[in-house]
């Protein structure tokens, strides 16, 4: 009888299974590198994987390997291990957030190929090899008196190409949209919000800072869906109301990133909505030259 009750049991597990796949319509099957050392990281990362009816997720401790399954139509490969990402394990997408990571048990914490920066410790550091690189001939003309200001203050100028610079290509692409919109040209609105696109899509999740990280993690997917809004039509209020949304990401990601001059984040009162500019004088890019003073300064960020 206990035998009867163990193959009843297995049968029931195997067509629970099937269930879960037959559940998933528009499937879609990929395999991506997850980073976890224990038991316990098998069980967190499918269940952060998982939606029923959607998404699911098999890990393989021994070779580090997913197999997620989908419906292409309701998610996506970046969407699903972003999740994973935010419970704690590193993937071929994202980086857990440090503070995350550092929550999991001592027995659960893998070795990080790469790891998100901190705000100041780590900048200048190899990423790959965890230690900063050094040059030895370098390092001997640094021993020289003679040389010893020249040096520092070349390692001075180089400072903000290391550290300021993660972010700077999206606020740009930003901004363009902005002087845009405030000229009233849709068809350089659009042009400009498919440059966004591309610069987000570049951009290098361990080059950012641990709340950078986060942040973009969270904003990412409105970021990209409202400038695609954007770049998909010529029609000027479309393209306004999807930018009026846009700037609410773009606020999030410049209060926590580093770049080269303040930003101004401005409200108009007309709208009730704000957007973020280079410029301290008021440009509104809701009304154009029908009002362009309209507005004022709620905020510089520096």
């Amino acid at each position: 009888m206990k035998s009867i009750s163990k193959i009843l049991i297995v049968i029931a597990v195997l067509l629970s299974a099937q269930n879960t796949f037959a559940n998933i319509k528009n499937e879609k099957t990929i395999t991506a590198k997850i980073s976890g050392s224990c038991q316990m990281s098998e069980t967190a990362i499918e269940k952060a994987g998982d939606i029923k009816g959607v998404a699911n997720v098999e890990w393989n401790m021994k070779t580090q390997m997913a197999t997620i399954t989908f419906d292409s139509t309701k998610t996506n490969k970046a969407e699903i291990l972003k999740r994973i990402a935010l419970a704690g394990y590193d993937n071929a997408e994202y980086l857990a957030p440090e503070g995350v990571y550092s929550n999991l048990p001592k027995s659960c914490q893998y070795e990080r190929a790469l790891k998100p920066m901190s705000n100041d410790k780590n900048m200048g550091m190899d990423m790959k090899m965890g230690h900063t690189k050094h040059n030895h001939n370098n390092m001997e003309m640094m021993d020289s008196p003679a040389n010893h200001n020249q040096t520092e203050a070349a390692q001075t100028m180089k400072k903000p190409a290391q550290i300021a610079l993660p972010l700077q290509s999206v606020l740009d692409s930003y901004f363009a949209i902005k002087d845009a919109l405030v000229k009233s040209n849709a068809d350089i609105v659009s042009l400009k919000a498919t440059a966004l696109i591309k610069a987000a899509n570049a951009v290098k999740m361990s080059e950012l800072s641990g709340k950078a990280h986060s942040v973009w993690m969270d904003v990412m997917k409105n970021l990209t869906k409202n400038s695609e809004a954007i770049s998909k039509t010529k029609d000027l209020e479309k393209q306004r109301k999807s930018f009026a949304s846009l700037s609410k990401s773009m606020y999030e990601l410049a209060r926590v990133s580093q770049h080269q001059e303040p930003i101004y984040y401005q409200y108009c009162p007309m709208k009730d909505e704000n957007w973020l500019s280079k410029e301290k004088q008021i440009k509104n890019p809701y009304f154009g030259s029908k009002m362009m003073s309209c507005g004022s300064t709620k905020e510089t960020l520096k």
